[in-house]
């Protein structure tokens, strides 16, 4: 039986790929550049299928000055293309500070398919300990939250960010993954893998994926042990 929400319409050109699968892997790459002066690049992203296949390439288009002033909070474009080079889904994260005492200025993430047709959104919800958000569709209905661990604290571990349907029960999860102590100390690359229904609607697979690149840059972007910061301050 199809889930919920999942759905019959036209799947945006470029994400047909995604009603096949219920897994994406997100591999960050290194920037030689970033790991041997700490100057931050523009991130940049392999997306692949469980068997290791690259079905998407990421990249964010940041200004420098952007990247190094604002850091992990700053505001960026990122643009995700197919294995032709045609973007197909258009992520846009505005700028926001950052608290744990006031429910202002919470994190979000507007997820386009294609570039300028908004499919859904990522929206923090306000919690002292934990952190939480929500998934929501084109015309802002919720449709899925994401509930994190206490304290996103990578520390020989995966940590893992629940994924649950309206009713509360789990439907999948993103985890970032570790990935040996002297990259984890070293660089702030990141792996993810992302597990959610098969019969998921295509355009909330890609929001989740949405999800997974905010949750890195709130959490992990960050060089060595300032970057995995306890979720009471981020």
């Amino acid at each position: 039986m199809a889930q919920p929400y999942s759905s019959t319409a036209a799947v945006p050109p470029g994400l047909e790929y995604l009603s096949q699968i219920d897994q994406i892997l997100v591999h960050q790459k290194i920037e030689l550049l970033e790991a041997i002066i700490g100057f931050e690049t523009n991130n940049q992203y392999e997306i692949k299928n469980s068997l290791g296949q690259k079905i998407f390439h990421a990249k964010e288009n940041t200004d420098c000055c952007t990247r190094n002033i604002c850091g992990p909070l700053r505001s960026f474009d990122l643009q995700i293309t197919d294995n032709f080079d045609q973007e197909v889904i258009h992520l846009i994260r505005p700028y926001r500070c950052t608290s744990c005492c006031c429910p202002c200025c919470l994190q979000e993430m507007e997820v386009q398919s294609p570039p300028g047709n908004t499919i859904g959104y990522v929206k923090q919800d306000w919690h002292v300990f934990r952190p939480m958000f929500s998934i929501y569709d084109m015309s802002k209905t919720k449709v899925l939250s994401i509930e994190g661990p206490m304290c996103a604290i990578s520390c020989c571990g995966d940590v893992d960010f629940d994924v649950t349907g309206k009713d509360g029960h789990p439907v999948g999860r993103i985890s970032k993954q570790w990935t040996g102590l002297i990259k984890e100390s070293l660089t702030d690359t990141d792996n993810f893998g992302i597990n959610f229904p098969m019969d998921l609607d295509v355009r909330m697979k890609a929001v989740l994926l949405g999800a997974c690149f905010l949750i890195d840059f709130m959490f992990f972007e960050s060089t060595g042990d300032s970057g995995q910061r306890c979720s009471v301050f981020g």
